[in-house]
């Protein structure tokens, strides 16, 4: 099997993975974690068998990674010496933690400090002093065994970002983050809302990215949408601002300044879930048919906001369709079609706030849908009251 690039662009860049690639080890990536697999070790019956090693990267920047402690994790057993004991001085115990390589089940931690020094100098003197305690009995026993296999494994976790991913990792929740690998998303719409939509999904491990939008960015635009101002961006499309801003951070990012119309059934293909953010009543009903037209599962954001009583009151409302129950839902009126005149948030009042909160409850409630956080009530409609801070849903048709 080939290496992906980033394997080899972190191996080319630190001397100590290039020695264990380059004595034999079979090293590959797994997000911020160094696997080394083919790690032959022997049981409590003193039969062959073999593990890996896995161990946690720190992360300098993109080309550079330190050793994060001097323990390792493991997959396989508990390996033993030749006399059918233990292998001794191994601190640690059983732990589990999510790797996204499939082949890989971490079952225990393992710590042995170096008694002149307390610290190892780099993974290579860790992985070496480590494979000796471990293997060392079975290579004995079994002269055919080895842990220098030369065999190469193709590194996961980084296909999609162009960082490494190590916030899922050192959360462990690779699993979890796993069910977002085939999402392709649309989001209709880049103002305030769908901006921070599509924030917060950028940093998602999504396969792809679509978004629309036709408008041009203004100075009004940058307070109610994430990042920071740069003047060059004033007239440009908000498609074209934010594909900038965000396209050295991940893959699969696609950003067009366009709207989406009844007959934008191209745009749409292979679409797994959408989120629409737009303002307008007559513009949203074209897209809603559209998504239901072509079974697309999606959810439709609003703010509604009045100012009766002098100070700004109003609703953020989040509607789920699946793609199930979207005619249903659809047939509630949920989601206005029509304009308002009186609607104050088209008079470009600067809610950042309120439009973060509304993309935070869609993205928040999409991962739901996904199993990613878990989902007690299974909303289709929810609805917060910026007056009194209370967020009521539905859950029944």
């Amino acid at each position: 099997m080939e290496w992906n690039s980033q394997s080899l662009r972190l191996v080319s860049h630190n001397d100590d993975l290039k020695k264990l690639r380059d004595k034999g080890y079979a090293i590959a990536l797994d997000s911020d974690h160094l696997v080394i697999r083919d790690i032959p070790y022997l049981d409590e019956h003193g039969e062959l068998k073999v593990g890996a090693i896995v161990c946690k990267l720190l992360f300098i920047d993109k080309d550079h990674v330190h050793q994060d402690d001097h323990q390792i994790y493991f997959s396989g057993s508990h390996p033993y010496e030749l006399n059918g004991l233990k292998i001794a001085n191994f601190g640690g115990g059983p732990v589990s933690i999510q790797l996204q390589s499939p082949d890989i089940k971490v079952e225990r931690s393992f710590s042995n400090k170096p008694t002149a020094t307390g610290k190892y100098a780099d993974h290579f003197e860790k992985i070496e002093n480590y494979v000796a305690l471990i293997s060392g009995p079975a290579m004995e026993k079994y002269p055919e065994a080895t842990p220098y296999t030369f065999k190469e494994y193709v590194s996961v976790g980084d296909s999609i970002f162009k960082f490494n991913d190590s916030l899922t990792s050192r959360a462990g929740i690779g699993d979890l983050s796993a069910r977002f690998n085939d999402e392709v998303i649309a989001i209709i719409g880049l103002g305030g809302t769908g901006a921070y939509i599509l924030d917060f999904l950028v940093k998602t491990p999504v396969q792809q990215i679509r978004g629309f939008d036709l408008d041009t960015y203004h100075i009004h635009n940058a307070f109610r949408s994430p990042g920071a101002l740069s003047n060059e961006e004033l007239g440009q499309s908000k498609a074209e601002v934010y594909q900038r801003r965000y396209e050295n951070f991940r893959h699969g990012l696609q950003l067009e300044p366009k709207f989406i119309l009844a007959g934008s059934e191209d745009e749409l293909a292979g679409v797994t879930f959408a989120f629409v953010c737009v303002d307008k009543g007559e513009s949203r009903a074209k897209i809603h048919e559209l998504l239901l037209k072509l079974y697309i599962p999606f959810i439709d954001v609003g703010v509604g906001l009045n100012r009766d009583s002098g100070a700004i009151s109003g609703l953020i409302r989040t509607t789920y369709y699946s793609a199930e129950s979207a005619q249903a839902i659809a047939e509630k009126k949920l989601a206005p079609m029509a304009d308002y005149p009186d609607d104050v948030y088209k008079a470009n009042i600067q809610i950042s706030e309120l439009n973060a909160l509304n993309a935070s409850i869609a993205v928040l409630r999409y991962k739901q849908i996904r199993g990613f956080y878990r989902d007690d009530n299974k909303f289709y409609n929810m609805l917060f009251d910026i007056s009194d801070n209370r967020n009521v849903g539905e859950n029944e048709l």
